[in-house]
């Protein structure tokens, strides 16, 4: 049983199909192992009763007997849905996301709620309520964030998937330091309704799993139009899985963004195994050409001021009044909504939630809001005008390998800049996959990023999956798990 932690969902689905475990077997497994490892990662804050699992889902579909974890940001109906807060605590939610409603009636066991940066805001996952995740790879290191719980459970073994959500990063940096795949969507594709939102016109659900072939196989799942979500583009339902294949697309057109890889603060070790990435798409018959995003230096400024103003605004509704925490002792309405937000919310947030409000007030909103939306329609217009010379591009998704616990405590900027290579794909609202690409001389995981234009998610699959059969990185895991 074993040799079933660090096996794909394609394995898994074989083992089913041939009767050598049973879906209440492979979840008793998992079930097993989330006991055991998740108190030294902690990983997950919940995992659900296994008779609810069994009788939520389906038990035919593409992704049947398959257990998977969910980020505690998306709802799960009559489960708590928290966000990493304690203005939430004990709050369930009152109906399924779009996504989990998709995954139930694939087949899929959704087994518990992954831990993450509270609402989402966080690089690290050091900020949640309920203690900080540690990356198996090296435990006195940082998962990354905020979907750090996630991705550390699959990189752990503790499940083959998992959803997270993506905002400027938030899948595909923790993907990289743990040594996962990790896919943003295009904006629209997935429908963002039952998401906790932090910033509307950003946020993305994102998938964590060890092989794109898998993430393909969720993919096809969860997307498509949704009527419930306004945002949700109108795009059929497919199978993402059907175009994999060892070899690159013919004459494919690969740009590999330089004054990304020679930007200041890039870890060597990071720009050496690009480097060799590089060398193994030009092995496959890729055009290889240099080109430069020069909107890259203003992306995390923009991103900054953007997603903070739809925070501000987003998070106005947790104010003791309809839902979650109250501050039942207060003598006023005022001392009520006061208190209960500043108990209720972590530091994090609240900083957040002061510098949206100052972005959007009168007499500054010029100067940094609207600004920043002029710089997000030059980030995208540089984008198009990129993609008509080459078809994807590469670069880097993190500056640096996992960092140890607290090591920005008294630098929040260069914790803020942890976004600096993955903020411009949720500005302009493009897809972005993060894969395995080698590791440093301490065994700390490295990623890079393949990045295409809009609704070229079938293109980024083909790419990353040709380089993952060429490559050994994804079946690499963390001793002692």
């Amino acid at each position: 049983m074993n040799s079933l932690a660090f096996a794909t969902i394609s394995e898994l689905r074989a083992k089913l199909h041939d009767k050598v475990v049973s879906p209440s077997q492979l979840l008793d497994f998992f079930i097993e192992r989330y006991k055991k490892f998740d108190p030294i990662i902690n990983s997950t804050l919940e995992v659900f009763d296994k008779n609810s699992v069994m009788s939520a889902s389906n038990q035919q579909g593409p992704l049947a007997g398959i257990p998977g974890l969910v980020k505690d940001n998306i709802s799960i109906n009559c489960q708590n849905l928290t966000c990493a807060s304690k203005i939430l605590q004990d709050f369930k939610a009152v109906h399924d996301a779009t996504a989990i409603e998709r995954l139930k009636s694939s087949g899929a066991l959704l087994m518990g709620r992954t831990n993450m940066d509270e609402f989402a805001m966080g690089s690290s996952t050091e900020t949640s309520a309920y203690g900080l995740t540690k990356n198996p790879w090296d435990v006195s290191r940082v998962p990354g964030g905020s979907s750090g719980g996630s991705a550390a459970a699959v990189a752990a073994g503790l499940a083959p998937w998992a959803l997270g959500s993506d905002t400027g990063g938030s899948v595909r940096q923790p993907a990289a330091f743990c040594g996962i795949i990790g896919y943003k969507t295009t904006y629209g594709l997935v429908s963002r309704y039952g998401l906790v939102a932090y910033g509307s016109s950003l946020d993305q659900i994102g998938i964590f799993s060890r092989t794109v072939y898998d993430t393909a196989l969720v993919l096809s799942e969860i997307a498509g139009h949704d009527t419930k979500d306004s945002s949700s583009l109108f795009v059929e339902k497919k199978d993402y899985t059907s175009l994999l294949k060892d070899e690159l697309p013919k004459g494919l057109r690969i740009g590999v963004v330089g004054n990304a890889l020679d930007a200041e603060g890039m870890d060597p070790e990071i720009v050496s195994a690009i480097e060799e990435a590089i060398a193994t798409y030009e092995s496959l018959g890729a055009q290889i050409t240099r080109v430069a995003l020069p909107t890259l230096d203003y992306a995390a400024a923009a991103y900054f001021i953007l997603s903070r103003a739809e925070a501000a605004s987003n998070l106005s509704r947790f104010d003791g009044v309809r839902y979650g925490l109250r501050d039942k002792d207060a003598q006023t309405l005022s001392d009520m909504y006061l208190n209960t937000r500043h108990d209720g919310f972590g530091p994090e947030v609240r900083s957040r939630i002061l510098v949206g409000n100052y972005v959007l007030s009168t007499g500054h909103a010029d100067a940094f809001y609207q600004n920043a939306k002029v710089v997000q329609r030059l980030i995208r217009r540089e984008f198009v005008e990129t993609f008509k010379d080459v078809d994807l591009l590469i670069m880097p998704t993190h500056p640096m390998p996992a960092f140890k616990f607290g090591a920005f405590d008294v630098d929040k900027l260069q914790m803020d800049l942890q976004d600096y290579f993955t903020c411009s794909m949720n500005l302009a609202g493009i897809p972005a996959i993060s894969i395995p690409c080698g590791f440093t001389k301490n065994n700390l995981p490295i990623g890079m990023q393949l990045v295409g234009p809009h609704l070229s998610e079938s293109l980024i699959l083909q790419a990353a999956h040709a380089y993952e059969q060429k490559t050994e990185w994804h079946m690499k895991h963390p001793e002692g798990f």
